[in-house]
């Protein structure tokens, strides 16, 4: 009952030793007495037992590696701590291997080196605007080194890119500056647009009051040309109707009489509001006639009395 015991175990172990299962998601390295055999993808696979063997095991998913932070200096000469991620997959199991002792080691120290080397061609404010361009120059290097490897670098993802304190310092000053410049200029434009909108304001204001004074002696100028043309048609009518009125018997004596009301009155009116004396025509002639005589008059007077004297000398 032992040996078959014994027996069993031993079968079952063969059989342990002859079937594999390689799962969906791996790949397996034979190797026969030591010497590499072949590379079993997923699925059941046969060995021979105590000769072949299954000496690495290599995941074909995506893999991410940590990148940690490392030191670099930029182009400007700007301290930097750069950390990222690095994305691959195996693509060769037996390069895998055989390739190299530690690809994932290696994947992420040539990161290192290839981050450091690409931010050294770079100023500090291109690492933060370009940093896709510099993901794909990191993935490229990288590709192009591990290929023997039988590895494929997929992407590079930089996480943080941290400066120093002091240049930290210096970049809150400049952006403080920056903002207080962009400020000034919103305020600069903001009483540019203010002035403008005033002087144009006030342009419009003067073009209204010219509108509004032009319009003004337009309506004026039509006033006055109405009121001209009514007064000038009722003076017309009135003279017509003079006229009428003078060719009937009589009207002259009435448009005499007329004048004659219209004079009296008129002198009348010069006399009240005047101050000075105002007399007709006639009574001026009189006056006029007066002041001869009276001139006259002290004329021969003086002659006279200049005679007299001469006589009695005479005598």
């Amino acid at each position: 009952m032992f040996t078959f015991t014994i027996v069993f175990l031993f079968v079952i172990f063969i059989l342990y030793k002859l079937m594999l299962i390689v799962p969906m998601r791996e790949v397996h390295v034979i190797e026969r007495l030591g010497k590499f055999r072949t590379v079993l993808q997923p699925g059941f696979h046969f060995l021979v037992p105590f000769v072949d063997r299954v000496a690495y095991r290599h995941d074909t998913r995506e893999e991410v590696l940590d990148v940690p932070p490392q030191s670099c200096i930029s182009k400007d000469n700007t301290q930097l701590e750069v950390d990222g991620l690095v994305y691959l997959k195996v693509m060769d199991g037996k390069l895998a291997s055989y390739g190299i002792e530690n690809y994932r080691k290696a994947a992420v120290n040539l990161a290192q080196t290839t981050m450091r080397s690409e931010i050294g061609k770079l100023t500090l404010s291109q690492t933060f605007s370009e940093r896709d361009s510099l993901n794909e120059s990191i993935v490229r290097e990288i590709d192009k080194a591990s290929d023997p490897w039988g590895i494929k670098v997929l992407r590079y993802e930089i996480k943080n890119i941290t400066p120093s304190h002091h240049v930290i310092h210096t970049l809150e000053k400049q952006m403080e500056a920056e903002r207080q410049k962009r400020a000034e200029i919103t305020l600069a434009n903001a009483e540019k647009a203010a002035m403008i909108n005033m002087s144009e304001g006030e342009r419009q204001e003067a073009i209204n009051l010219s509108e509004g004074q032009k319009q003004k002696r337009i309506n004026e100028a039509i006033g006055t040309g109405q009121e001209i043309s009514i007064i000038a048609n009722a003076k017309a009518e009135g003279m017509g109707m003079i006229c009428q009125a003078l060719a009937v018997n009589g009207g002259n004596d009435a448009m005499n009489m007329l004048l004659k009301e219209q004079f009296i009155e008129q002198v009348g009116d010069i006399l009240a509001q005047s101050q000075v004396s105002v007399v007709p025509a006639e009574m001026a002639k009189l006056e006029g006639f007066f002041e001869g005589m009276e001139q006259v008059t002290s004329a021969v007077s003086n002659t006279a009395s200049t005679a007299t004297p001469s006589a009695k000398g005479a005598r």
